[in-house]
């Protein structure tokens, strides 16, 4: 079963692979699309194209940021030689230069080392394809400990989701019993202020009957509870269902504030108008956890 994630997460592997120690760090936070950074040593920029794929394979949405170190077990990745020739030559440069022009001797080994030449670097020949291989390795399992963190925390948004789901079911019912009762309220106001007015005239009671049916489709909120209730089977059946289903929870929000904010204003009675607000409430703590999704 697909399970939702978090758009959040934070996950790390250190390895030694081959003599090299990988360190991969990766954390995340919230955002419209999948926006991935990647920090590594320049040695290793030839893998930066195949970590991003290994990302966007696990990620479809977040600001990721990917940390990646590496270091040779002995601590050395090239081998650095003294060209004794060219120190020669520039000793006896500077030691003529000294004698002939009668300039202050400070020849002094930081001196010479800044000369070019004095050093001879030589680089290892790197495999490519297996250095890739290894940090890959290494890579993955960061991914792995990042994905358990999102899936973690995703479980966690969908038992709350669910529990404000089922309180805005709730609310709405307590909106529909409630919304019956004023209509019956509201046909017997309007026949106590007919008998008052009228006296001791007889009632016309077909006249009530149409008074209190325009009344009541006034404030009938039928349609709006019924579509209400439908959204959120339809963002039930989505957690259920899984995968990146952020931006269309994000959509079906807009629909059932929609939904709510009709309802309030039909709404005539202070208590179900207090029910309203709270439902409200409900569906903005609801947005504030689909911000997280992916």
């Amino acid at each position: 079963m697909t399970v939702i994630k978090s758009m959040t997460g934070y996950g790390r592997a250190v390895e030694t692979v081959n003599g090299r120690e990988f360190s991969v760090e990766l954390r995340s936070v919230n955002n419209r699309y999948l926006d991935c950074g990647i920090k590594m040593p320049r040695s290793l920029s030839f893998a930066e194209e195949t970590v991003k794929q290994a990302v966007k394979a696990s990620v479809s949405r977040g600001k990721v940021d990917v940390f990646i170190s590496m270091r040779s077990e002995n601590g050395v990745d090239a081998k650095v030689t003294l060209n004794k020739g060219m120190v020669e030559g520039y000793l006896a440069a500077m030691r003529e230069m000294v004698s002939e022009f009668e300039v202050k001797d400070d020849i002094s080994v930081s001196l010479l080392s800044r000369m070019n030449e004095v050093f001879t670097v030589e680089k290892p020949e790197v495999d490519e394809e297996q250095l890739l291989q290894d940090l890959m390795s290494v890579v993955d399992k960061a991914l792995q400990g990042y994905d358990a963190m999102r899936t973690a925390e995703g479980a966690a948004l969908e038992k709350d989701l669910r529990s404000r789901g089922a309180t805005i079911e709730e609310l709405v019912s307590k909106v529909e019993a409630g919304n019956a009762q004023t209509v019956i309220d509201y046909r017997t106001r309007l026949e106590n202020k007919l008998r008052e007015v009228l006296a001791n005239t007889s009632i016309d009671e077909s006249r009530i009957l149409t008074e209190a049916a325009i009344f009541a489709d006034k404030v009938a909120v039928d349609e709006e509870t019924v579509r209400l209730r439908s959204h959120l089977q339809q963002m039930n059946d989505m957690l259920t269902s899984g995968g990146a289903i952020g931006r269309k929870l994000d959509f079906l929000l807009q629909e059932m504030n929609r939904e709510a904010n009709t309802i309030g204003s039909k709404c005539t009675d202070v208590r179900l108008a207090r029910i309203v607000v709270d439902i409200k409430a409900e569906l903005e703590k609801i947005r504030e956890q689909t911000q997280n999704i992916e």
